[in-house]
């Protein structure tokens, strides 16, 4: 077991799902305070269709070529969404529902037909559903770690610009930043950052991976910036730790394990988080109410009307 451990393939698996997990924590923040966390979910299962087609229309599974069908679907899912919402009363939480639903049992059902082609039945594109990181071939790994290096930069080098597209739209457009172009930018980091993950995660669990590291970080602090980094901490902490696990079972997927991994971290803020811990937030409650206590009772009917 332990040279599986340290096989040059299990480390490159290791290395590429690391920085997956630190991209996924990084624009999942960005999500988080555009208050679209199901886009993330959305996006995930709308990139399933265009894995299948880029598999039938060229026989063969190269992650690149797969990488480029799932973005083109993803994207169009997109665009459906903001369609949907700015041409009906339909809301956008709804619109993404129904692309969720209807581009993941398209892809459910493309996937069926693939399986029953004769080399369809040799391609494991089942394996994109709920992840297999053990599959990937170092040309694959090179490929993630490229893009996900990518994305992670360019989110931290627009550090600035993203703070006031965020919090002060109104300021962003009096100084010409173009709340178009970052939605654009944002739409494309968030794309491509699914897409890159989906072989070693799979289209379920990498809505998670994006999610639960930026809400665990809410309960630590009050700081986007502060925030923003410890969604990369715990992000990179649930790859690593992920495949660290699946790496000593036969056949065990990866991404459940990275998916249990970030629940536990979750867990773990929503009670000790120092902001919005449960039992801190207790904790703080009851010191309130011993320091009432203690004062006389003409001031202790001031302290409660405050």
């Amino acid at each position: 077991m332990g040279s599986l451990l340290f096989s040059s393939n299990t480390q490159w698996v290791l290395l590429s799902t690391t920085i997956l997990g630190i991209a996924a924590g990084t624009i999942g923040s960005i999500a988080y305070w555009k208050r679209q966390n199901l886009m993330s979910d959305a996006l995930s299962h709308a990139a399933l269709p265009g894995v299948v087609v880029a598999f039938l229309l060229l026989g063969e599974k190269k992650l690149f070529v797969l990488i480029i069908g799932a973005a083109i679907s993803a994207l169009i899912g997109a665009l459906f969404i903001q369609v949907i919402h700015a041409s009906s009363r339909i809301s956008e939480d709804a619109a993404m529902g129904m692309i969720l639903s209807i581009f993941y049992g398209l892809g459910v059902m493309l996937l069926t037909i693939s399986n029953r082609i004769v080399s369809g039945n040799q391609s494991g594109l089942d394996k994109f559903i709920y992840g297999q990181a053990a599959a990937m071939v170092k040309t694959d790994v090179f490929t993630m770690l490229f893009l996900a290096l990518l994305v992670i930069l360019i989110v931290f080098l627009l550090f600035k610009e993203w703070k006031i597209y965020l919090f002060d739209p109104v300021f962003a457009k009096g100084i010409g930043l173009s709340i178009k172009g970052m939605n654009i930018i944002y739409t494309a980091l968030l794309v491509t950052t699914i897409v890159i993950g989906i072989q070693a995660v799979g289209v379920i669990m990498m809505a998670a991976l994006l999610i639960t590291p930026a809400v665990s970080a809410r309960y630590w602090t009050q700081s986007f910036k502060m925030m923003l980094l410890l969604a990369t901490f715990f992000g990179g902490i649930s790859g690593s730790a992920g495949t660290f696990i699946s790496a000593y079972g036969s056949g065990w997927p990866t991404g459940p394990f990275i998916v249990v991994v970030a629940s536990s971290i979750f867990i773990f803020s929503l009670f000790f988080g120092k902001e919005k811990g449960i039992l801190v937030r207790h904790m703080q409650f009851r010191m309130h109410q011993k320091k009432i206590a203690l004062q006389p009772p003409g001031s202790r009917q001031r302290e409660w009307n405050k």
